[in-house]
C-alpha cells in the first residue's frame, strides 16, 4: 500500500510538536530580551521573525526586543547629503546630524510597531492582538569625551527604570525599545542597541538575550557552527577569533557575554536570515545557532595580602586613566585591610576601601572590571562598605572623583567641598586633580 504524503508530514509534525512540549512548558512565564538590528529590519525575513515572535507570546512569554537602526541612520545621512564620522566604532552624532538620527530611528521603530500590530485574517498573526509599549524605560548619558574625541550626542546607558518595565511585562504587552534615549536634564542621546539590551537584560534579570546575527553563529576553524559556549570559552574566542568576525557579530556576542556576566543564564546567536530560526533555537533540542551560558559563582568578603595582585590588575587601568590615584604595591600591601573585594572563581571583580578620619571615614578605589560593571555589583559593594562605615561608628562618608559624580549622587552622596573634608584630608588634597568632593550622612 503507498504511502501518503500528507501522512508523512502530519506525522513529522505531530512528532516535533510532541518533542517542543517540554521547551514549551520551561519558557512560558520566563522573560526574553531580543535584539533585533537594523538590517533585519529591511530583510525579507523580518516579517516571519514578527510572526514568530508573536508565537511567543501566545505561550506566554515576556519579551521586551531592542532594535537598532544603523542602516537607516546611514540612508537618511545619504540622502541629506552628509556623513557620521566614527570614533572606537561609535558614531560621533553632533547637533547637525541628531535631527536626522531621530527620524531614522523613529521611522525603524514605526516599521517594527506596525509589524506587531498586524491581524490579518489568514495570516500566522491572526488575532494575535499584541499590544506595544514603548516609553522612557531607560535614561541615558553622554559618552563625554574619549581619547580626546567629543562624541557629543552619542550616549550610553546610565539606568534602566525596572519597575514602570515589569509592570508593562506583567499586563502582558511587548516591550519595544529603541536606541534613543533621554537624561534627566531632557538631552536626546543616540544609543547602541546592544548597549540598551545588555543593561536591560541585567536589570530585569532576563532568562534569556536573544541576540539576531546574519548567519547562524560562530563558527570554528573549520567553519562548523558552534553549539554552545561557556563563559571561559566565549572570552577566549573573542580574545583568539574577535579580530577575525565581522563587527556586527562581535558586538552581539559581546552582549551575549556581558548579559551572562550580570546574570542573565543563557544567550543566544540566532539568523535573522533563516526562516524559522528563532523556534528551532528554543524548541528543539539541538537549535540552530550559538548558546553562551552562565554558571559561575561569586561572593564578597574582606581583602587578604593573596588578593594584592588581582586588586593591582583591576585598578592599574583605572589609574592610567586618571581616574584613580596610582598606589604601589608596597602601599597596597600596607594598606590591603581597609579594601573589601569581590571575587568570582578566584578572580577580583570589584574592590573598594575605607580610610578613618575620625567619625568620618573616605571611600576610596572603588572600581569594578570593565566586564562586569551595571551589574549592580558596585551598589552592592558599597552597602558593604557603608555597613562596614556604622561599625567603626563613622557618620559621614566622603569621595573624591574626578569622573563617576552621577553614580554616586544616585547612591544617595551630594556635593561638598574642601572645608567639609577633615582637617588631615585638607592637607592632603591635590588642587591639580581638581577632584569633585561628594559626601554622604549615614543614617
Amino acid at each position: 500500500m503507498p504511502v501518503n504524503p500528507q501522512d508523512t508530514n502530519t506525522n513529522a509534525y505531530v512528532k516535533w510538536f510532541r518533542h517542543s512540549t517540554p521547551y514549551i512548558n520551561r519558557h512560558s512565564d520566563k522573560t526574553f530580551v531580543l535584539m533585533l538590528p537594523g538590517e533585519a529590519i529591511t530583510h525579507a525575513n523580518f516579517h516571519n521573525i514578527v510572526h514568530d515572535i508573536a508565537l511567543l507570546c501566545s505561550l506566554d512569554v515576556r519579551l521586551v526586543l531592542v532594535h537598532g537602526a544603523r542602516p537607516q541612520i546611514d540612508e537618511r545621512l545619504q540622502v541629506a547629503d552628509t556623513f557620521s564620522q566614527f570614533h572606537n566604532h561609535l558614531r560621533i552624532t553632533d547637533s547637525e546630524s541628531l535631527r536626522l538620527v531621530i527620524q531614522a530611528i523613529g521611522e525603524a521603530r514605526t516599521i517594527v510597531e506596525a509589524a506587531l500590530s498586524t491581524s490579518l485574517p489568514n495570516s500566522p498573526m491572526h488575532d494575535a492582538d499584541m499590544q506595544v509599549i514603548s516609553g522612557n524605560f531607560v535614561v541615558a548619558m553622554p559618552h563625554g569625551v574619549i581619547d580626546g574625541v567629543d562624541l557629543q550626542h552619542t550616549g550610553k546607558v546610565r539606568k534602566v527604570n525596572t519597575r514602570s518595565l515589569n509592570a508593562a511585562l506583567d499586563s502582558g504587552a511587548v516591550v519595544l525599545l529603541s536606541p534613543m534615549a533621554y537624561s534627566p536634564t531632557g538631552e536626546i542621546f543616540n544609543l547602541t542597541f546592544s548597549d540598551v539590551a545588555t543593561h536591560v537584560a541585567g536589570a530585569i534579570k532576563a532568562d534569556k538575550l536573544l541576540a539576531f546575527v546574519e548567519g547562524n553563529g560562530l563558527s570554528d576553524s573549520e567553519g562548523n557552527l558552534i553549539r554552545q559556549l561557556s563563559l571561559p570559552e566565549c572570552k577566549n574566542y573573542l580574545n583568539e577569533h574577535g579580530n577575525n568576525i565581522s563587527f556586527d557579530l562581535q558586538q552581539a556576542v559581546s552582549a551575549c557575554y556581558l548579559s551572562c556576566l550580570q546574570g542573565v543564564q543563557r544567550a543566544q546567536l540566532i539568523s535573522y536570515e533563516t526562516d524559522g530560526a528563532l523556534l528551532t533555537e528554543l524548541f528543539t533540542r539541538d537549535g540552530l545557532g550559538t548558546m553562551i551560558y552562565s554558571g559561575q559563582y561569586e561572593q564578597l568578603r574582606t581583602a587578604t595580602i593573596d588578593d594584592v595582585a588581582g586588586i593591582l590588575e583591576l585598578i592599574r587601568p583605572l589609574e592610567e586613566q586618571g581616574i584613580l590615584v596610582r598606589r604601589s604595591r608596597e602601599v597596597l600591601e600596607t594598606e590591603i585591610n581597609k579594601f573589601h573585594v569581590m571575587d568570582k572563581d578566584g578572580s577580583i571583580i570589584a574592590c573598594a576601601a575605607l580610610y578613618p578620619y575620625g567619625d568620618m571615614a573616605e571611600l576610596s578605589c572603588v572600581a569594578t572590571h570593565p566586564e562586569y560593571r551595571n551589574g549592580g555589583r558596585a551598589a552592592t559593594l558599597l552597602q558593604q562598605m557603608e555597613t562596614q562605615a556604622r561599625k567603626q561608628k563613622i557618620k559621614q562618608l566622603f569621595l573624591l572623583t574626578t569622573q563617576t559624580a552621577h553614580w554616586f549622587i544616585e547612591q544617595g552622596f551630594v556635593q561638598g567641598k574642601i572645608d567639609d573634608l577633615p582637617i588631615a584630608k585638607q592637607e592632603l588634597y591635590n588642587y591639580q586633580r581638581n577632584s569633585k568632593i561628594f559626601i554622604k550622612t549615614l543614617i
